[in-house]
C-alpha cells in the first residue's frame, strides 16, 4: 500500500498500517559527550525510525556543544538505508562544526562499513573508551568516575 506522495507503506498481515516506533538508543551523558546504542537492525524499515531517534542529538551536536559517539555493538545489521541515515547525519554535524564518531562495531556491521568505504569517511574507533579519549577527554575522566 502507499502513503500520500507514493511512499509504501509497512502494513501488518491483516492490511492495517503498522506504526513504526522511534528507535531507543539509550542515550548516556559523558560530560560534553553523549553516547547513543542503537540495537538490532537499521534495515529499510528501521531506516526512519533511527533518523527520526537520532535527529534531537544531532541538533544539540555543533561546534563547543555535544559530541556524539554512536556505540555501534548492538547493531547486528544495517543496510544501505541506514547508512544513508549515517552519512546525512555526519553531514549535518559537519555544517555545524560538531562531531560525531563511531566506534565498537559488531564484526558484521564493522564489514559493511569496509565494503561500502564508510571506514573512510567515519572517525572508526575500537572501543567507546577508545572514542572518549579521541573525542573528549572529560568524558573519559567521566567514564574513568563511573
Amino acid at each position: 500500500m502507499a502513503r500520500e506522495g507514493g511512499e509504501p507503506r509497512a502494513e501488518s498481515r491483516e492490511g492495517a498500517p503498522m506504526v513504526q516506533e522511534p528507535m531507543e538508543l539509550g542515550p548516556r551523558r559523558l560530560a560534553d559527550v553523549v553516547v547513543l546504542v542503537p540495537v538490532g537492525r537499521v534495515d529499510h524499515a528501521g531506516s526512519e525510525p533511527f533518523r527520526e531517534a537520532l535527529a534531537p542529538h544531532l541538533a544539540a551536536c555543533a561546534a563547543g556543544q555535544d559530541r556524539i559517539v554512536l556505540d555501534l555493538s548492538g547493531l547486528e545489521y544495517i543496510s544501505s538505508a541506514g547508512l544513508r541515515v549515517l552519512i546525512l547525519a555526519l553531514k549535518d554535524v559537519k555544517a555545524r562544526g560538531g562531531t560525531l564518531v563511531v566506534a565498537a562495531l559488531a564484526p558484521l556491521v564493522r564489514e559493511i562499513f569496509e565494503i561500502s568505504r564508510f571506514d573512510t569517511l567515519f572517525d572508526v574507533h575500537p572501543s567507546v573508551r577508545a572514542a572518549l579519549e579521541a573525542v573528549s577527554p572529560a568524558a573519559l575522566a567521566a567514564l574513568d568516575r563511573g
